[in-house]
């Protein structure tokens, strides 16, 4: 009679390890990217694109006024104003196109129907819109030449 050899234990594996390790480290490396990523965006200058989003909210202001028939100087006039205070740091906001004089003379064209609005606010909705229009050109000029 051959007598009973005890059963060897079935081997562990490592599986589970292994698997926790991957997420750990893909964990790991996302956390890390982001961290990388903002730290690239932090050295950024964001001030040329703050300058065109504070722009673009006035002339947007502008235009619901417009749709709103509010057109009076006093709804008007606030926006106008900051427009041309920001006109005035357009060469600042870019300065790599400060000596180019397409950018000058669209940067001027801007501060100067900005300037006509405000030494004269439009009374109506439909020299309001004149205004808009005038102000608009001057953007796009601007951006039809730089804007990639």
């Amino acid at each position: 009679m051959s007598t009973p050899t005890p059963e060897t234990p079935a081997r562990k594996s490592n599986a589970g390890r292994y698997l926790f390790l991957l997420v750990l480290g893909l964990v790991i490396g996302a956390v890390a990217t982001v961290m990388i990523l903002r730290a690239i965006n932090a050295r950024k200058n964001h001030f040329p694109e703050a300058l065109m989003e504070v722009q673009a909210w006035h002339m947007g202001q502008l235009k619901a006024a417009l749709e709103q028939n509010r057109c009076t100087a006093t709804d008007v006039l606030p926006h106008l104003q900051a427009l041309r205070t920001m006109g005035t740091d357009l060469e600042a906001a870019f300065p790599d196109l400060r000596d180019d004089e397409r950018f000058r003379t669209a940067a001027a064209g801007m501060r100067a129907a900005a300037d006509k609005a405000i030494s004269a606010p439009p009374l109506s909705c439909e020299s309001l819109a004149g205004t808009m229009k005038s102000l608009g050109d001057g953007c796009k000029t601007c951006h039809r030449d730089f804007k990639n």
